[in-house]
């Protein structure tokens, strides 16, 4: 089910919507006060730390893809700067302040239902902490690049086969 059927009623009014072809695509609008539903994508950030040649990864306590690894990642919240979104996940996931320097890649496509349409990548740099486990994942650890266990999103794998030296 798309995100359009999932909206059946006007968060203004109150009126069942209906299906209208609008500005080229078929969209849930109100019949009383024409309001007009468009999706917002959603967003991820990313970091990608390295030690020692190694890639920090986290393993997955949530569906989808529970126990499986993935860089330290998560949602960009409304308003927040998506660089500070992806040293906050890094902070929850591995107890790890890290800084980013540099924007690396955008990887666009959902993969599931509460997955994100876009995930920035960035590579970030530790300033200070013990690594850690937290959050949701119940593992982490640095990884030699040819050596990596199953990696959780397609976008992970395509962001770390663009790399050169890493996989």
């Amino acid at each position: 089910m798309s995100l359009s059927e999932e909206i059946n009623y006007c968060p203004r009014c109150g009126s069942r919507l209906t299906r209208q072809e609008r500005l080229s695509a078929l969209r849930p609008v109100c019949p009383v006060c024409e309001w007009i539903y468009f999706p917002d994508p959603k967003v991820a950030a990313a970091v990608l730390v390295e030690r020692e040649g190694r890639i920090l990864l986290v393993r997955r306590v949530n569906e989808p893809y529970r126990g499986d690894w993935s860089l330290p990642a998560g949602f960009v919240d409304a308003g927040e700067d998506p660089a500070r979104a992806a040293e906050r996940e890094c902070l929850e996931e591995t107890h790890l302040q890290v800084q980013v320097t540099n924007l690396m890649d955008i990887v666009a496509g959902r993969e599931h239902a509460r997955g994100a349409d876009f995930v920035i990548y960035y590579r970030a740099e530790i300033i200070a902490g013990d690594l850690q486990a937290g959050d949701d994942a119940d593992a982490a650890g640095f990884f030699d690049p040819s050596d990596l266990p199953p990696l959780a999103f397609k976008a992970t794998r395509e962001f770390l086969k663009k790399l050169p030296g890493l996989v």
